[in-house]
């Protein structure tokens, strides 16, 4: 439960507002409780952690702030029947309100609706404040753990095995992106041995600069020794060559709607990318390199759509698994035909991550808004384990030596190990914002972080978790 500095209940704040009307007789003419609206509720209002990109956890503290709203209009914010300021806050001149929040130590973690309630003129809206897991770190001890920096707004990682090389994505400052790269990095040092720099974009519609062809996504074709990228800021992908990050082929922007993972199908000679804002997945063959299909994918929620975000190959049953953002479903696609199956995913809020065990048929599912991971049996979607694993869990990976699924926690800072029965076993330390992590089939789990600015030691870097022997 999440109590106010000093909790009240609605009935007893009812209750004394109702004393105060019978105490003053019997007026000639009742004030209405139906004041002036706003006919809806103009602004927005949020609840985060004091601490830019934290999670809200129990025992500690939350801000709720609001801006666009109406100057003057005074604020009651409610969970369930308690209210959780002691007097109305008031929006500012800019139509602003801040107001700190104590969480107490008891608060169930989840999505707890708070209640906005404004006056003058009268408004309400419902606001999610969402209560994170605070697992302590553990078990870092079983792990050879070794990172180092890399560059600013590292994205995503892969391992190359035909090149013996890591390649990272990095793209950094805000739209239109000047500054962004592909690194080749050696394995053994996590040294750069080389930097691709994006290319010039064109200018955009309306004439401003149009930066460069950012990368984030990536995926490796070992069979033709290139690097496919997407370039989500201009809608499209582009090809690198793996051994010296020249570019083989600029595809033309607005090919691929935001354009997020890439999974390339050797045996098919097919790249799969997902679109992450689109219910699509896109289909390029990697021998004429050209744009051949899209996978259209429909939510079994009427009027919902699809949100594919990060996929997983099962290249020898010839299947292709994705996670939907905002609904709780996952799709598998069959890559002969590109029939879709679509399988509700109970359990699942803001799912993101997706990994695959061929040896059990096991999908493990990340979720950024439930920060768990689910253990899902892929052939028809049963929910075998549901465990919680940390703040904003975006991304997953599972590494089949040790047999245990690596989860990413952009929030908490995290890295939780859980096996294959949904048991924790580690919770390591990431670093700022971990964002993406790979396993390489070799032992090792390679991982990238995002940093809080210039200065943070423990960001933009890459990192090498090895699981000791048992």
């Amino acid at each position: 439960m999440i109590h106010p500095i000093r909790s009240r209940s609605l009935r007893r704040w009812l209750g004394a507002s109702a004393l105060l009307v019978l105490s003053a007789g019997v007026p000639a003419v009742a004030e209405t409780v139906f004041t002036p609206t706003a006919n809806g509720f103009q602004g927005t209002v949020s609840a985060a952690a004091p601490e830019r990109g934290g999670p809200i956890v129990a025992g500690g503290q939350a801000v709720i702030r609001g801006q666009g709203l109406i100057p003057g209009q005074q604020i009651t914010l409610m969970r369930g029947s308690h209210v959780l300021n002691d007097a109305p806050l008031t929006a500012d001149a800019e139509g602003k309100f801040s107001f700190d929040l104590k969480i107490d130590a008891e608060a169930a973690r989840g999505l707890h609706p708070i209640v906005v309630i404004a006056e003058n003129p009268a408004a309400a809206s419902v606001i999610d404040l969402k209560v994170s897991p605070d697992l302590p770190l553990s078990g870092a001890e079983n792990f050879i753990i070794e990172s180092a920096k890399v560059a600013p707004g590292l994205y995503q990682v892969a391992f190359g095995e035909a090149a013996g090389a890591i390649f990272v994505t990095a793209a950094s400052g805000r739209p239109p992106v000047k500054d962004s790269a592909l690194y080749r990095l050696d394995p053994q040092s996590l040294q750069i041995i080389a930097r691709g720099a994006a290319g010039e974009a064109p200018a955009l519609a309306d004439g401003r600069e149009g930066g460069v062809f950012a990368v984030y996504g990536l995926g490796l074709d070992e069979a033709n020794g290139t690097i496919w990228t997407t370039n989500t800021r201009q809608n499209t992908v582009a090809i690198y060559r793996q051994n010296d990050l020249s570019l083989v082929k600029q595809f033309e922007p607005g090919l691929v709607d935001h354009g997020r993972d890439v999974v390339i199908d050797q045996a098919r000679g097919r790249a799969y990318i997902s679109t992450s804002v689109e219910p699509k997945i896109e289909v390029f063959t990697t021998g004429p390199n050209q744009k051949i299909d899209t996978i259209t994918i429909q939510s079994l929620q009427r009027g919902a759509k699809f949100a594919v975000m990060s996929l997983a190959l099962d290249a020898k049953a010839g299947r292709l698994y994705t996670v939907s953002m905002s609904t709780a479903e996952y799709a598998t696609v069959n890559l002969e035909d590109h029939s879709v199956k679509v399988f509700p995913l109970p359990g699942a809020k803001g799912a993101s991550g997706v990994a695959f065990d061929p040896e059990e048929g096991l999908l493990f599912v990340a979720s950024q808004q439930s920060d768990n991971l689910l253990i899902v049996k892929a052939e028809d979607g049963t929910v075998l384990q549901d465990a919680p694993v940390g703040a904003g869990a975006l991304n997953v990976t599972f590494e089949p030596k040790s047999r245990q699924a690596f989860v990413a926690n952009r929030g908490a800072g995290t890295i939780t190990v859980v096996d294959t029965s949904g048991e924790v076993k580690a919770v390591l330390d990431a670093g700022s914002f971990p964002n993406h992590l790979q396993a390489d089939g070799q032992g090792n789990v390679w991982a990238v972080n995002k940093s809080r600015g210039a200065e943070d030691e423990a960001g933009d870097r890459l990192w090498r978790i090895t699981p000791k022997a048992q």
